[in-house]
């Protein structure tokens, strides 16, 4: 750690600062070993976690003894990651970052964990979320919080804020994430990442998103290249392909075509963006502008009653989690050890269950509002957050409810659309604050069109090449 309270694993060792794709190429021309690469990521990890509290379990000594055998198949064959701890996976808990479960060891892989790890990666363990990832934080009210490599003092974001730290650091190149309301994107803003978040049903259903009233969950990864995120969902394809989804296909760099790229400011909560925040959106567009993109202001295509909707929905799976805790998450559920954030947005829910059928239709005419606002744009271009990265304890369910409601409101405001839309939508780094944080957009596109992101994506990167945390 420096002065600045960055904080990275970085070092001069056989993993450098390779991307997955680079790794996976040196691990197939046998330049360099599965064996070595596992150490040099442990040893990372075991360096960095004290510092970040990412790695909720790990399973070091397995990995290792894996390495030693033939790799597993698949493109990423060897490289190390890590994987959420809300998705089942063989021998170990699944607590969902909760102190209410104290589960057994999983006897099988969930559905998605097969299809993530088909891809061959190395999997060292599992990373930190909050409380079932309902916060947009990671500080977990039973133990210390997941930390920002940028700067230690901040958050990580959430939910899949363990990854993102794990990924941001340096130990991993690539990170499991999965998005309810901007949980892929939202760590990836704040730790400097790429974030994609597929458009619905592009990926394996885990078994918590098929009971869903409407499935808002995606799955995916953080990573430090737009090349990584890139064949990630193209090796995921071979798994498994949606056919009413276009096929994303190999995305390998930017597209020829020039774009009509829609932008919106400020949220619709009412709240305006921060100074930082605004600056690093209106370079955004004299940088798309420049590439010569069509850019121009738009309203954003979302109704007024979208706010209460998404929150009551929001209200509505804790509120479920709190009664149904023992059949759709573990048998050790125990409803008293819940954090405050989950008690409050389940008691909210009860004042206002007979909203119920409403809420509920408004949120899947979303589908069809938003495929609308694109008759006239290519890509949606906001912020990812309001605010910039906000310090720990800001937002921690310590906070009493009310107050951190109105906090999360001001500071989670342009992700969720995408979630109850279905539509894909992906963060990028573009500019930081005086004190490191990264500052990231979101571009947004219509259903299936997550390869028009990507072509953009790497367009902005060989543009305005991402900041390296170990460069500072």
């Amino acid at each position: 750690m420096n002065n600045n309270n960055t904080c990275h694993a970085f070092e001069a060792d056989i993993l450098q600062d390779h991307d997955a794709v680079e790794l996976a190429n040196l691990l197939k021309a046998k330049e360099i070993s599965q064996e070595e690469v596992v150490k040099a990521a442990i040893k990372r990890a075991q360096k960095i976690d004290p510092h970040l509290n990412a790695v909720e379990f790990d399973c070091y000594d397995h990995a290792l003894k894996q390495s030693r055998f033939s790799p597993n198949p698949g493109y990423f064959s060897g490289v190390p990651t890590f994987i959420k701890d809300n998705t089942p996976v063989l021998g170990m808990p699944t607590n969902h970052g909760s102190a209410a479960i104290n589960s057994a060891p999983a006897d099988a892989h969930g559905p998605y964990a097969k299809q993530y790890l088909d891809q061959g990666f190395a999997l060292l363990g599992k990373s930190t979320l909050p409380e079932f990832g309902f916060n947009a934080t990671t500080e977990p009210a039973h133990k210390e919080p997941t930390r920002n490599p940028w700067n230690t003092d901040y958050s990580t974001g959430a939910s899949s804020g363990g990854a993102a730290a794990l990924v941001a650091s340096g130990v991993v190149p690539v990170a499991h994430a999965n998005d309810g309301g901007g949980s892929i994107r939202i760590p990836a803003a704040c730790c400097g990442l790429i974030g994609l978040k597929p458009s619905r049903g592009r990926h394996v259903l885990s078994d918590q998103s098929k009971s869903l009233p409407l499935n808002i969950i995606s799955e995916g990864i953080v990573s430090r290249s737009v090349r990584d995120t890139a064949y990630f969902h193209a090796e995921a394809e071979k798994y498994y392909r949606n056919k009413k989804l276009p096929p994303i296909g190999l995305v390998e760099g930017p597209g020829e075509k020039r774009l009509r790229i829609g932008y919106v400011a400020d949220s619709i909560t009412g709240h305006p963006t921060d100074d930082d925040t605004r600056k690093t959106l209106e370079e955004t567009v004299t940088l798309l502008d420049s590439l010569g993109h069509h850019v121009e202001t738009m309203p954003l295509p979302i109704q007024p009653s979208f706010i209460e909707d998404f929150s009551l929905y929001w209200a509505m799976l804790a509120f479920l989690t709190q009664k149904t805790g023992k059949l759709i998450m573990d048998p050790s559920f125990n409803a008293s050890k819940l954090d405050a954030l989950s008690l409050g947005l389940g008691d909210m829910y009860k004042k206002k269950f007979y909203k119920t059928p409403l809420f509920l239709y408004r949120l899947k005419k979303t589908y069809n509002d938003y495929a609308r606002a694109f008759s006239g744009f290519d890509v949606v271009l906001t912020p990812v957050l309001a605010q910039t990265p906000v310090k720990l304890g800001h937002i921690s369910p310590t906070v009493p409810f009310e107050e951190l409601f109105d906090r999360l409101m001001r500071y989670v405001s342009f992700t969720p659309l995408a979630n109850t839309s279905g539509a894909p939508a992906i963060s990028l780094p573009i500019s930081a604050t005086e004190n490191n944080l990264p500052i990231s957009m979101q571009f947004a596109a219509n259903h299936g069109r997550e390869r028009v992101l990507l072509e953009l994506a790497y367009e902005i990167e060989e543009a305005k090449p991402w900041r390296k945390i170990h460069n500072l």
